[in-house]
């Protein structure tokens, strides 16, 4: 009995704070109605539309930082709800970057337009809990239609590959370019630089000894050894395709090709040069290769002048033309029935919301067990990620999600390296990013997919 009383009193309870934040919903919006109908008067019309969407459903209440929030969030029931609400909406997703895009008519990021498609084809937002509680959040069929509609028209102005078949125009992801422009004189000496053991301290390891050409981009170790055995924290990126990266490294510390090349010279434990003048004064001895530098960069060896060089030779590492690439060109015959089903399943399990563009991969930077506590146990610098570069709490535990591109070639996986299948990659992503399980068939078919993103490199043509 006193059971059924309790119920009976949370359920009173719960349907007076929906009425009255129904009522406080209206009001709420009703004031806050002309500011934005002035905000957006000058958008164009879907945009607008967007905007009016994600205000009047109440979206920035949990997916952006320091929202206004409306007077009944302080009640009881409301407060706790809400509370858990914004802490795990904002864990996910961040709608900062969308609407600074619709304000500015600008382009979307490439994962956050594909974390709201599949919410919206797969109507799980607002989740059921919110709009038990917010009774007019609720988002009916035409709010999501327009919502998909912006999403494909950023994806064809913004995105889609002219080459690409016009019925994968919008695809959540698109295939490598074949080539892109580059500096050809500054490649040649980039790729002699990379190869270049003199940038060490002790002229024993390249750029080339922890990304290899030949094998994937990377050293197929756990993590990566430099300098006299010195063991590093944390697992190598592929080099190959880094060019599309939002931000080089794990943790986006660097913010293009050449800042990253200025890295490892200088790491103590990498390739423990102790300055630039040390490498320096080692390349000036080279007589050869100071009136090659010297005819491109007068100035002559300097950080900034070697790392222009070395980045310029790592934006010809790319792989086109995959078996997938081929496909999202038209090719029905570039992927077997298997891999098709597995790339369905990649955009059905929610991988493609991360996993995304060009390289499937590198636009975000995304918590490791967002559904479940990935088990770290001790938690090292390495795995605090982003947050090292940000300082943000939001940002613990983030890293930039990794290209998905040769993944076949680059094995162990992950920032630890501590995965060495695709299969338990595969696995480990959906229990602890998704928060489900496939039958093996399943994961297979996944796997299968991956396979056909091992791309072609062929060398800059240096004379």
């Amino acid at each position: 009995m006193r059971k059924t009383t309790r119920l009976l009193t949370a359920a009173i309870s719960l349907g007076i704070v929906g009425y009255l934040s129904l009522v406080g919903y209206v009001h709420y919006h009703d004031t806050d109605r002309n500011q934005l109908a002035a905000t957006t008067a000058n958008l164009p019309p879907l945009s607008a539309s967007v905007l009016g969407i994600l205000n009047e459903k109440g979206c920035d209440y949990c997916h952006t930082p320091e929202a206004k929030l409306p007077f009944y969030a302080t009640f009881p029931v409301a407060k706790q709800l809400m509370e858990y609400d914004i802490q795990l909406g904002y864990k996910s997703f961040n709608l900062t970057d969308i609407r600074e895009s619709l304000l500015e008519s600008s382009a979307a990021p490439q994962s956050d337009l594909n974390k709201i498609e599949w919410v919206m084809e797969h109507e799980t937002m607002p989740p059921t809990r919110y709009t038990a509680l917010h009774w007019a959040g609720h988002m009916n069929e035409q709010e999501r239609a327009t919502l998909l509609e912006w999403i494909q028209k950023q994806r064809l102005e913004y995105y889609a590959a002219p080459d690409m078949a016009e019925n994968r125009r919008n695809e959540p992801v698109q295939p490598i370019p074949r080539s892109i422009p580059v500096d050809g004189q500054k490649v040649a000496l980039g790729m002699r630089l990379y190869h270049d053991p003199r940038l060490s301290g002790d002229n024993s390891i390249s750029c080339a000894h922890c990304h290899q050409l030949g094998a994937g981009g990377v050293d197929g170790l756990k993590t990566s050894q430099g300098v006299g055995g010195e063991i590093g924290p944390i697992n190598a990126p592929t080099v190959f395709n880094s060019v599309f990266n939002i931000e080089q490294f794990w943790d986006g510390r660097a913010a293009d090709l050449q800042a990253q090349a200025g890295g490892p010279p200088l790491n103590p434990i990498e390739m423990a040069s102790k300055s630039w003048d040390q490498i320096t004064d080692k390349l000036k001895q080279d007589p050869i290769l100071t009136r090659d530098f010297t005819a491109v960069y007068p100035q002559g060896f300097s950080g900034t002048t070697i790392t222009d060089a070395i980045a310029e030779f790592e934006k010809t590492l790319i792989t086109p033309n995959a078996p997938f690439d081929n496909y999202l060109r038209g090719d029905e015959n570039a992927l077997t029935a298997q891999q098709k089903q597995g790339y369905r399943l990649f955009k059905e399990n929610k991988c493609a919301t991360c996993h995304t563009g060009k390289i499937l991969g590198g636009r975000s930077f995304e918590p490791l067990g967002l559904k479940k506590d990935f088990g770290f146990g001790e938690v090292t610098s390495a795995d605090i990620g982003r947050m090292n570069v940000t300082k943000d709490i939001r940002d613990r535990l983030r890293q930039k999600v990794p290209t998905l591109r040769n993944v076949a070639l680059t094995a162990p996986y992950f920032h630890r390296g501590d995965v060495k299948t695709l299969d338990e990659a595969v696995k480990q992503m959906l229990k602890y990013q998704v928060g489900t399980t496939l039958p093996q068939n399943e994961v297979d078919d996944i796997v299968a997919f991956l396979h056909t993103l091992n791309g072609v490199y062929t060398p800059y043509p240096i004379p």
